[in-house]
């Protein structure tokens, strides 16, 4: 089993993710900002840890995830502007990696996104700026030397899933479930056989235990 830090832990998916990893017979750490937030974490067995990805430099982040050896980085700046996004979305990640290094954490996860998203509409300045952000990240972590996957998934939606997916190398982009990205990633960390891999997540027909399986080197 492994010792695992994860940020994002109050998130969409980090909040399921959470005590999937526990009950799988993880020990895992979550990083919370609001310190209400720490009590709803033990509940369902996560350790919390206080403080924003934002504010803390890569020494914190190595600090706080001392013991781990597994990290998971679920955070997302949710459209909260620029400033934000660069700070969560790019540079979090960047800490992360430095902060993975100065640990001996072996291993980290990251939530990205497909890189078709958008793509059939007019577009923001501010949501292209997200997605090279996005970019930054997953090019920061596959040239990193640290074991890793990158899980990308389609346009998520704020709902549970019914546990069936669609997942590859390269998929036709389309919405998925944050239950089902939280329980891709659980089933993902419980199949360490597959690194050093990015993975597109949508919605689909095939039992998240299947598309997993599926993916592993022959």
């Amino acid at each position: 089993m492994s010792n695992i830090f994860l940020i994002g832990a109050t998130g969409g998916v980090g909040s399921r993710l959470g005590p999937k990893l526990v009950g799988a017979g993880h020990a895992v750490k979550g990083l919370h900002r609001k310190p209400e937030q720490a009590g709803d974490l033990r509940e369902h067995g996560v350790e919390p840890v206080y403080g924003n990805i934002i504010d803390m430099t890569a020494d914190d982040i190595a600090s706080a995830m001392t013991g781990c050896d597994t990290a998971i980085f679920s955070a997302g700046a949710a459209g909260s502007g620029r400033d934000k996004t660069t700070a969560i979305d790019g540079e979090g990640p960047e800490k992360l990696i430095e902060a993975a290094r100065a640990t001996g954490v072996n291993r980290i996860y990251m939530v990205s996104v497909i890189m078709d998203a958008g793509r059939d509409r007019n577009t923001s300045d501010d949501f292209e700026h997200y997605m090279a952000m996005k970019r930054r990240a997953d090019a920061a972590l596959a040239t990193s030397g640290i074991d890793y996957v990158i899980l990308r998934p389609g346009t998520l939606k704020d709902d549970d899933g019914d546990g069936k997916v669609s997942a590859g190398r390269a998929i036709t982009y389309g919405d998925v479930a944050r239950g089902n990205v939280a329980a891709t990633l659980a089933e993902l960390i419980n199949t360490p056989e597959i690194t050093n891999e990015i993975i597109e997540l949508t919605n689909g027909d095939t039992p998240i235990a299947e598309a997993v399986a599926s993916l592993k080197r022959g």
